[in-house]
């Protein structure tokens, strides 16, 4: 018995092959993976990226699958097999002579050449996806001809201080705190003692304190990079362009009145009208309200609406204005308190109005014109039919007269 629980337990430590699956089971195993392989033979075609890169030949260049956008957080190779090709190209991207190779799922051209332009396809696919987009790639020669053409435009502010940028180098940035950034204005390296110009460290921020007009101009960011033994260097073209300070003064309400005559039914439209001397259209806020309500939220079927702002220029001096329509006036609106609002930096004020019922406009004497040319029309026939009677009347005794004068001669003979 002892011999037979030995054999038995001895027996059981071996593990036991699986079957091999046969008949209707094994064909839906094989149905499945060639289920799985189909799908994943197919991918989803996002489009082309709507950026072109453009870059200056001798210099390093990285792309990133465009469609990691779409996936905050998460990187194209953590989601499955990453692979480029060049639109063209029969087989993957990276080439014999080591310049092109896929690192991290990222495309590295070291360093880039005209030749490198085109149409750039990136597909990443694992076990149930897979997806793919294109990117186009432009590269030009290094000459004063391509600048305008690879430089990032920037805005700055007179009189007040500002950061210009150094764009796109966050791929070739590892360690922040020996990052360093060579500034230039127009080829002359800026000096970053000067106090006017001061290189932020561990940031890719140009600070120019108290920004005149002749601060506007072409700037270049150079940042050294090294990859296998071979230095680098990353080149920015900035064009910085300076906007005059706008300035601000205190506005002022010029209407409307505090009461405004309306007659119930007719269309009326209120202008609200605000002063601003020589400051700043742009940065002063003016609006309605009814009874402390938006005018959208109080009348959503429109009938009391803003119409368009208006701003404009009368003797150097500048206003803005904002009407209230009102398509038409009705009896509600005369117990309605209405506000116009204008704020800015410097000020904020209101102005109330009210709708009042225009007074009866009715007068006797325009009702008594059309009666009064009745009259005239009327004694006016009667004049001539008068004055005809009259005429031939004259005219009888006349005639008459001399008859009777010609009959007396007659008898006097």
């Amino acid at each position: 018995m002892l011999t037979l629980c030995l054999w038995m337990a001895g027996v059981s430590a071996f593990p036991v092959q699986p079957e091999a699956h046969t008949g209707k089971e094994g064909s839906q195993r094989e149905g499945l993976s060639g289920a799985q392989a189909s799908a994943t033979g197919s991918c989803q075609d996002l489009g082309k990226h709507f950026k072109t890169i453009l870059r200056v030949e001798g210099e390093p260049v990285i792309l990133r699958c465009p469609q990691e956008r779409y996936w905050p957080g998460t990187a194209a190779s953590s989601r499955g097999t990453v692979t480029w090709h060049r639109s063209g190209s029969a087989g993957p991207t990276p080439r014999e002579d080591g310049r092109v190779w896929v690192q991290d799922g990222a495309l590295w051209i070291l360093p880039v050449q005209q030749g490198d332009s085109g149409t750039y396809l990136c597909t990443i696919r694992n076990a149930s996806y897979c997806d793919q987009m294109t990117m186009d790639l432009k590269v030009l020669e290094n000459t004063e001809a391509s600048l305008p053409a690879v430089s990032y435009p920037q805005v700055l502010t007179a009189a007040a201080s500002g950061f210009l940028v150094c764009p796109e180098l966050s791929e070739f940035i590892k360690n922040k705190t020996d990052m360093k950034i060579q500034w230039y204005k127009d080829s002359v390296r800026l000096d970053p003692g000067s106090g006017r110009f001061v290189s932020v460290r561990g940031t890719t921020r140009l600070l120019i304190q108290d920004v005149s007009e002749e601060d506007a101009g072409r700037y270049r960011c150079v940042l050294a990079f090294a990859h296998g033994g071979t230095q680098y260097n990353i080149t920015r073209n900035i064009q910085l362009r300076v906007r005059k300070k706008q300035e601000e003064t205190v506005p002022v309400i010029l209407s409307p009145h505090q009461t405004i005559s309306a007659s119930l039914g007719s269309r009326l439209t209120v202008p609200c009208k605000v002063f601003l001397g020589g400051g700043s259209q742009a940065t002063t806020l003016l609006w309605w309200m009814a009874n402390a309500t938006s005018i959208e939220a109080a009348y959503p079927a429109g009938r009391v609406r803003e119409g368009p702002r208006l701003e404009y220029s009368e003797n150097n001096e500048n206003y803005i204005e904002v009407p209230l329509i009102f398509d038409p006036v009705i009896r509600e609106d005369l117990t309605t308190d209405f506000q116009c609002f204008v704020h800015n930096r410097l000020s904020f004020q209101m102005l109330h109005t009210t709708v009042k019922e225009a007074a009866a406009t009715f007068s006797w004497g325009i009702a008594l014109v059309p009666l009064l040319l009745v009259f005239l029309v009327l004694g006016g026939i009667w004049m001539r039919r008068w004055h005809r009677h009259r005429t031939g009347r004259a005219y009888g005794l006349t005639t008459l007269k001399i008859g009777h004068q010609s009959a007396h001669s007659c008898s006097s003979e």
